[in-house]
């Protein structure tokens, strides 16, 4: 029986009008990030899995992608783990997956660029600012706009402390979506609110469960966030404590006195805020973005210390985020260099894609990659058509010949299937005539001109 083609669930083909699609997304971020000075990187994609662990806090650990030592891993397992096995007594699941991997899929882009920075630091000029537009994989539950294989659009500034970096990564997203022309929202927080949040709780050990389970506010709702807190050893005290933190609302001014009069106390919470005003008033007029304060927005991964950003697409029915990022302090001290401050942000292009596409706001010609399409009458025609489309590709022109003689009906066909807007007709009389009959395929109507004007025409 012969095997049913498919894919590993969360991943995808994607068929030529989709890449077009795609590249334009890719494209059209790259052009602004180049704009702003971001220079390319490519990182591979699998990274030592001690690179990876200990990055994303433990729920980020269980989505890593672990890869196999060699296509026959069990021989690297050690004689005691293997005795172990044929014993039948338990053993611990890390310390088979340790024998068994010792590299990963990379599950973002973050953690491998600072692996970079630190590994090329004397080769490098700082701030250092690159981008980074390549695939990543997280073992999660395949679902509306979560894949397990899916592409990041990173760009990243290491180096620098200076607050005008966050202030440019907003305009630089404005710029990004004016250009998509999407309509969005950029929440904007700082993670040393929430620290002092968890300061005044009375817990301020447990500012990691804290933040892990405000952000997924959104998804699950208050009372479940709640939950977990308790699960994670949370007082009740410390939840009631927080709760005028689920309740602030108003414009960011208004929002500022109300955390003033909560949180003036405790100093973590002025430079937080501090770092806030001045973002707010330096953004200035924004195009296609609303800079809005949203308290609860956390950004559960661990390496985050500043202002963390989270973008909403104001159309269509995407849940979630379709970009964020942040300000982290240390990132590459994990790998031996200490005190080099970055921050970044990161597109979910998979998100965008489905945004653009449920909105409509594709270009239209993005299907058209062939402009004009010859027909074929037979040997010698074809052999005269080779010379015309050799001038028009030469002129930049997006020409092909059909390759077999068949009836016109398929080849105009395979025209309209393709979306090529001109098909040019040489058959016996107009090679003898030396002309050429376009056809536009949209109205159908038909135009006979002189082979060197084919260009004007197409153009």
């Amino acid at each position: 029986m012969a095997q049913k083609p498919s894919t590993p669930k969360g991943t995808r083909d994607f068929s030529p009008q989709e890449m077009l699609r795609r590249k334009y997304i890719f494209n059209t971020i790259e052009t602004v990030f180049r704009k702003y000075g971001f220079l390319p990187l490519e990182t591979p994609a699998m990274e030592n899995l001690s690179t990876l662990t200990g990055k994303y806090g433990e729920e980020g650990d269980r989505l890593i992608f672990k890869v196999l030592n060699s296509g026959d891993a069990w021989k690297s397992v050690s004689s005691e783990v293997k005795a172990m096995l044929v014993k039948g007594e338990e053993v611990h699941p890390g310390k088979l997956a340790a024998e068994l991997s010792d590299k990963a899929l990379r599950y973002d882009l973050t953690v491998p660029f600072a692996r970079y920075v630190v590994q090329h630091q004397n080769e490098l000029t700082f701030p250092f600012k690159r981008y980074q537009v390549q695939p990543v994989w997280r073992a999660d539950r395949p679902q509306k706009g979560r894949y397990r294989e899916f592409y990041q659009c990173d760009a990243d500034v290491i180096g620098s402390k200076s607050l005008l970096n966050e202030i440019e990564l907003v305009q630089l997203i404005d710029d990004i979506f004016t250009a998509l022309d999407m309509k969005v929202t950029v929440k904007i927080n700082d993670r040393k609110v929430l620290s002092a949040i968890a300061e005044i709780s009375g817990q301020p050990e447990k500012v990691v469960d804290m933040v892990t389970a405000i952000d997924k506010l959104d998804k699950i709702g208050q009372e479940k966030v709640e939950e977990e807190m308790r699960a994670k050893g949370i007082t009740d005290t410390a939840i009631s404590t927080i709760a005028p933190l689920f309740r602030l609302s108003g414009t960011w001014p208004e929002q500022k006195n109300k955390l003033d009069d909560w949180l003036g106390n405790v100093p973590v919470a002025q430079e937080g805020l501090k770092s806030l005003s001045t973002i707010f008033d330096a953004v200035g007029n924004l195009k296609s973005a609303t800079l809005e304060f949203d308290p609860t927005l956390a950004r559960g991964l661990d390496y985050y210390t500043g202002a963390i950003f989270e973008v909403k697409a104001n159309e269509g029915t995407m849940p979630g985020s379709i970009c964020g990022g942040g300000r982290y302090d240390d990132l590459t001290g994990i790998f031996g260099l200490k005190d080099m401050s970055g921050v970044g942000i990161s597109f979910g292009a998979d998100r965008i894609y489905d945004v653009l596409l449920e909105t409509e706001k594709f270009p239209a010609e993005l299907g058209q990659s062939t402009r004009l399409l010859f027909a074929n009458f037979g040997e010698s025609e074809a052999m005269h058509c080779f010379k015309l489309l050799r001038q028009l590709r030469d002129a930049g022109i997006a020409a092909e010949l059909y390759p077999d003689q068949v009836k016109m009906a398929k080849q105009f066909k395979y025209a309209d299937d393709k979306g090529i807007p001109f098909v040019a007709i040489i058959g016996e009389n107009e090679l003898k005539q030396g002309i050429v009959t376009v056809k536009d395929m949209k109205n159908g109507e038909q135009k006979a001109v002189k082979a060197e004007e084919l260009l004007s025409i197409i153009s």
